[in-house]
């Protein structure tokens, strides 16, 4: 792996870091496929019980990659539909691991990055932390991470942010249920491992199967919704608002709208 890094202690603890500071951790193809892949090679690990998502750099993730929307843009839609699975197929595979999943987030999580962060099982964020439904803006939607974000958020709450572009603060996102709790940035390290420790206090496979009944009982998102998602994100890339917005996007210059 070249965009993400995965280590493991002797608790049994793994950190998957997403390794792209650079460019703000934005979600390339490639970048989506490894996490994807991580996430499945976890899910098989019985001496893993408990995973922290983390990332490098100043941003946790800015969402998607500038170069991969560049290449979406000359895309046939049948071409574009199955590249954009690429994040609702990540994101399941995080969704899906059997242990539980603990958010790292040090910095701004942006389109695809709340995505990520509400995959998480609990999210720890810092006090400069902003997040947003940035699509909008660029005349798309929130497709691919709208299940998992409004299976977080609840509709009510999402209602607030998910249409507007509206970027938040860290306190909002607390309100909001995207974070659990916010911390200074020097105290995130001790905060994360304060949600680790009760779990290795548990019977590992108790847990995960704690969090298989809670995931039944909750309701889970489905095939059918991610389907859905893309099917709607397909379409609006076919609009000439979405065109223009990208257009905008690339060339660095003002949206008509904005």
């Amino acid at each position: 792996m070249e965009l993400i890094k995965l280590t493991r202690d002797g608790r049994g603890v793994a950190v998957l870091t997403l390794a792209r500071a650079e460019k703000h951790n934005a979600l390339s193809a490639q970048m989506m496929t490894e996490l994807e892949a991580a996430a499945k090679g976890l899910a098989r690990e019985d001496d893993v019980r408990v995973v922290v998502l983390a990332a490098e750099g100043r941003s946790f993730c800015a969402g998607g990659d500038l170069a991969w929307m560049r290449a979406q843009f000359g895309m046939d839609a049948a071409t574009r539909k199955a590249e954009s699975r690429r994040i609702a197929t990540a994101l399941a595979a995080l969704a899906a691991l059997p242990q539980p999943l603990i958010g790292r987030v040090q910095g701004n999580a942006l389109g695809g990055g709340v995505g990520l962060v509400s995959v998480c099982d609990v999210a720890i964020g810092t006090e400069a932390v902003k997040m947003g439904f940035t699509e909008t803006r660029l005349g798309l939607i929130p497709a691919n991470i709208g299940p998992y974000a409004i299976a977080r958020m609840g509709a009510t709450r999402a209602r607030e942010v998910f249409m507007s572009g509206r970027v938040f603060d860290a306190a909002e996102a607390v309100r909001l249920n995207l974070l659990a709790k916010v911390v200074a940035p020097e105290a995130l390290d001790a905060a994360v491992e304060a949600e680790i420790a009760p779990y290795l206090g548990c019977a590992p496979f108790a847990v995960r199967d704690a969090k298989a009944l809670l995931n039944a009982l909750a309701g889970q998102v489905s095939e059918a919704d991610l389907d859905f998602a893309i099917e709607a994100l397909a379409k609006r890339w076919e609009t000439e608002e979405a065109r223009e917005g990208i257009g905008a996007f690339l060339d660095k210059r003002k949206a008509p709208w904005g």
